[in-house]
Order: C-alpha cells, then structure tokens, then sequence
C-alpha cells in the first residue's frame, strides 16, 4: 500500500508538472505484472482504475513487453 501512494504521489506531481510545461503529452504510471495483478486487483487498486485517476500501463519485466495499456478519460482533459 506505501509504494502504490508513493507511486501515485509521484504521478501526481509530475502529471501537474507536464500538464503546465508540456500540455500535450500523456503520463502513464508503469508497473510491472506482479504489482498489477497484486495491488490493481485489490478493491483499493479497482478503485482507483474505476475512477480513472491515472493512466497506467502494466509490463511484464523479464520480456520487456507491455502486457496492458489503461488510460484515463478524465484526467487527460
């Protein structure tokens, strides 16, 4: 639970920062497979996916593949 509000701490201050400097580009926060199906398949992880309050993409660290792709409608307005 401490490194996903780490995580999303981090995402937040840096998603206002590009939004102010560099408007037209899109953050995504990167996990890797073993925190999204852990943390992102608890109700606190759904939740936050359901509210869309962060893009996020999830990769499978030892294929160095994207496994899945999750952006926001909200927060990219």
């Amino acid at each position: 639970m401490n490194d996903l509000e780490n995580a999303v701490g981090q995402y937040i201050v840096y998603h206002d920062v590009l939004k102010k400097t560099n408007p037209e580009r899109i953050l995504y926060l990167a996990v890797d497979e073993e925190a999204y199906e852990g943390i992102f398949s608890e109700p606190i992880g759904k939740l936050m996916l359901e509210n869309q309050r962060l893009n996020l993409v999830a990769f499978h660290k030892l294929e160095e593949v994207i496994i899945e792709w999750i952006p926001s409608v909200n927060i990219n307005k």
